[in-house]
């Protein structure tokens, strides 16, 4: 049977049918399309018993309806995330949903770490500026982060190898989460309320999951707390932050930096190319006019270590849905409709 992956990105297909042929040697096909999965392109998905989705598609219940419709049991997310998937809908609908539980933590942390140094030593504007021949070092003063305070929000397996590295560096430890992780005291992190973190922390990088209870975590309010001069880096889900608030905070000229790899309405926008458009997001437009705040493409993740391992996970969980079985990625197993593929 021929199965469809969305979203795939050039340098993600060589790894991802690498994982396929060697899961499936030859007896199933894989079509990898660049568009994204939404209400405009779910028609190309009718006859597609299986569906590799990327964590910039949009499933809601009316895609997930018309999925279904067109034959589709089994949704295959080649990410960590899945706050883009109706997982009450999929239930409903008899669909499998299955994740990437884990992938490389390092690949997160340490382009976490790139951004937090860019912006605190000004290296994008420092590069800019040779490029011009111009090598003053006039408004580029960073700081030393050793002896300085890294706040970590959130202390799974991404801010676990965060705090290493800010460990690495002889930085005092805050730590914010649900459960204290014992890695991360081992490094000396003491755990505080999350206000006593933001008054504290030189450093605040986010590392926690967009859930209700984290949507605009980092809102006015955690804002006003923070220090004039501390730097903002968020790799982890772009609505943790309120942008709009974090607006006003930069147009009174505080925070020394912030590195966002995330962005609240970044479907639609990120991955794609709008060098030719006018960019119609007034916010996202905003924030790039400030020269202590660095923007990328969620990117932190794209490693060749980490894509091969989401690659290889998600095929799996593919194979483990032909067998029938379910497993730590599983999200939605409905019991009818699932295991019904041909065998591989």
């Amino acid at each position: 049977m021929e199965i469809v992956a969305y979203g795939v990105l050039l340098d993600e297909e060589p790894l991802l049918r690498q994982a396929f042929d060697e899961e499936f040697d030859g007896r199933h096909e894989l079509r990898c399309l660049g568009l994204f999965l939404n209400r405009d392109t779910v028609p190309t998905a009718a006859g597609h018993q299986v569906v590799l989705s990327s964590v910039n598609d949009t499933l809601d219940s009316e895609v997930l309806r018309s999925l279904a419709k067109g034959g589709t049991r089994m949704i295959a997310q080649r990410a960590t995330g899945y706050n883009n998937i109706d997982l009450t809908a999929a239930e409903e609908l008899g669909l499998t949903v299955a994740r990437v539980s884990s992938y490389s933590p390092y690949s997160v942390a340490e382009f976490a770490w790139t951004l937090a140094l860019a912006v605190d030593r000004r290296i994008v504007r420092a590069a800019h500026r040779t490029r011009e021949f111009d090598f003053r070092l006039d408004g580029l003063m960073g700081r030393d982060l050793r002896g300085r305070t890294a706040g970590v929000v959130g202390t799974g397996k991404i801010g676990t190898a965060f705090a290493r590295i800010a460990h690495g560096f002889g930085m005092r430890l805050l730590g914010w989460d649900v459960a204290e992780n014992p890695d991360c005291l081992a490094l000396g992190m003491e755990y505080v309320e999350r206000e006593r973190l933001f008054a504290e922390a030189d450093l605040v990088s986010l590392h926690v999951p967009l859930l209700p209870d984290t949507h605009h975590l980092v809102d006015a309010r955690a804002l006003a707390l923070m220090k004039d001069d501390a730097i903002l880096v968020n790799s982890s889900r772009g609505g943790l932050v309120d942008t709009d608030a974090l607006l006003e905070t930069l147009r009174a000229g505080r925070l020394s930096g912030v590195g966002l790899d995330v962005y609240e309405e970044e479907a639609g926008v990120f991955y794609l190319d709008k060098s030719l458009e006018v960019m119609t997001d007034e916010r996202l437009a905003r924030l790039m006019t400030f020269s202590n705040v660095l923007v990328t493409s969620h990117q932190a993740y794209f490693t060749r270590d980490a894509v091969g391992q989401i690659a290889e996970t998600s095929v799996g969980n593919v194979a483990d849905w032909f067998a029938g079985r379910t497993g730590d990625n599983t999200l939605v197993w409905p019991g009818l409709g699932a295991g019904t593929g041909t065998p591989p």
